[in-house]
């Protein structure tokens, strides 16, 4: 199955020229995986320093802008669809036939946009955020969901080192649209297991403990499992995914809600309460610090007893 909004990218045989923008938490992580592989890679990060740090320690190539002419594949890892823009509006003329894959959780509307404009160029565009976290990045291991053109995304598939699972999900869009259900699904289940420890919590229960009844039951979760008792519970909240980024990617899941006609009120509900914690503890907190909230609106702390 392919998509009939992009061109196919026509990636030459041999060495190959890949440029990575964005080297942020997760950027940094996914492209030293290419960085150790057998093609050259030019780096390029808003704050230059990071990039100039990157190539120190890597071998890689620091690129301004004008290099990236020269890319025969851009992945770009930043943190909204709106400094994807702001890059492309700068950039000079790419390599025809090159194949972009913006890493971005991005915005299905913006990705559409941003494919045309690219083609108008020769280059293909593919929306391909990734899901994993810093970890999965670290261990090569993230998940891929993939927009766009699927002829292209088969050639690309073995240059992406940085990947344990890639899927094709449908055509341009698709893959930001699915990033954003996933984590409007996040937020839901970080926020019902939340409120129920929290509720726990005032009925004088250990929390450690219903923690571990719960993750060996029915109610267990990817938040119940790997994130609240490592990062709530422990009162660590380590800044690994911004609770403002979660905020914006309810919001985005919301409006292919709306797009679609669609009935999903408790995603409309979470989406709204994730948004309040945002503002209220800020957005530069972890994402499962959205429970700070919920502590105080019950008058709870969550705090582990071990």
């Amino acid at each position: 199955m392919t998509s009939s909004d992009s061109s196919p990218g026509t990636l030459p045989p041999g060495t190959l020229t890949f440029a990575f923008l964005g080297l942020g938490a997760m950027g940094d992580p996914m492209a030293r995986h290419l960085a150790a592989g057998e093609h050259e890679l030019l780096v390029w990060n808003r704050t230059a320093s990071k990039a100039e740090a990157f190539a120190a320690e890597t071998g890689a190539q620091v690129a301004q802008l004008a290099d990236l002419t020269r890319a025969d594949l851009l992945i770009s890892c930043l943190p909204t669809s709106a400094e994807v823009d702001e890059l492309l509006s700068s950039l000079p003329n790419l390599k025809p036939g090159a194949v972009w894959l913006d890493c971005t959780s991005g915005h299905p509307d913006a990705a559409r946009r941003q494919a045309e404009m690219l083609s108008l160029r020769g280059v293909t565009f593919l929306d391909a955020p990734v899901s994993g976290g810093v970890a999965g990045a670290e261990s090569g291991q993230l998940t891929v969901m993939v927009g766009g053109d699927a002829d292209t995304l088969e050639r690309i598939k073995p240059l992406l080192t940085f990947a344990g699972q890639i899927t094709y999900v449908g055509p341009t869009g698709a893959g930001f649209a699915v990033k954003a259900i996933n984590n409007a699904l996040l937020a839901v289940n970080l926020w019902a297991a939340g409120e129920g420890l929290c509720v726990l919590a005032g009925a004088g229960v250990d929390v450690s403990a219903a923690l571990s009844v719960i993750n060996a039951s029915s109610g267990r979760s990817n938040a119940s499992q790997n994130l609240i008792g490592q990062r709530v519970l422990t009162r660590e909240f380590p800044a690994t995914f911004k609770l403002g980024l979660l905020a914006k990617d309810a919001d985005i899941a919301l409006d292919v809600v709306r797009q679609v006609k669609g009935s999903a009120p408790l995603l409309a509900q979470v989406g709204g309460l994730i948004r309040g914690a945002s503002r209220i503890i800020g957005e530069g907190e972890d994402h499962t610090a959205a429970l700070r909230l919920i502590e105080q609106m019950n008058g709870q702390v969550l705090r582990g007893s071990g």
